[in-house]
């Protein structure tokens, strides 16, 4: 499938891949959305040919053969929609949902059922397909979520510290100083 996308190492942002989240009161989706640096020309031309794909079954199937004029597109650039959020900075970004929970599996392809394992921060690489829509008088397209691969650890974006890099080991020792 031409519209399907398997992207290059991301950073994850806004992560609810593990339960469904309701925005706004819309029905509750599984969601991600994908930072991917602007050096990253294979993935983003590949997310490119898929919009350009999924753009033409839009005018062939959903908008009646002829391109809308205010068509909405899922890739964005975050030093122009986000210039004030360092995580985005040189880089585009795209947002996955689905209404199906992906597939989220670690680095060697072992599912993760840890929603701690995959936060907004960490690197992981993502299974997207694009696709036309035209739904209450809007039309674009739109990125769905399939799987998730976790690749590596990352810097929260939320500026939450780990408990692991902010304490220090207690021994048997720190109890005795603590009754003395």
């Amino acid at each position: 499938m031409a519209t399907k996308v398997i992207t290059g190492k991301c950073r994850a942002s806004f992560v609810h891949i593990f339960e469904p989240q309701s925005i706004n009161g819309s029905d509750p989706k599984y969601s991600i959305s994908l930072i991917i640096p602007k050096s990253d020309t294979a993935t983003l031309g590949k997310i490119q040919a898929a919009i350009d794909e999924a753009i033409q079954n839009g005018i062939a199937n959903k908008w009646a053969g002829k391109r809308p004029a205010n068509l909405k597109l899922p890739l964005r650039d975050g030093d122009v929609d986000r210039p004030d959020d360092a995580a985005y900075a040189d880089s585009y970004f795209i947002n996955a949902t689905s209404l199906e929970k992906p597939g989220i599996v670690d680095r060697k392809r072992i599912p993760i059922t840890d929603p701690l394992v995959v936060y907004s921060g960490c690197y992981v690489r993502a299974s997207i397909n694009l696709y036309p829509f035209n739904a209450n008088g809007n039309r674009g397209i739109a990125a769905g979520l399939a799987n998730v691969q976790f690749w590596a650890d990352g810097e929260p974006l939320n500026g939450r510290v780990r408990a692991e890099d902010e304490f220090d080991a207690l021994d048997d020792e720190d109890d005795d100083d603590f009754l003395n």
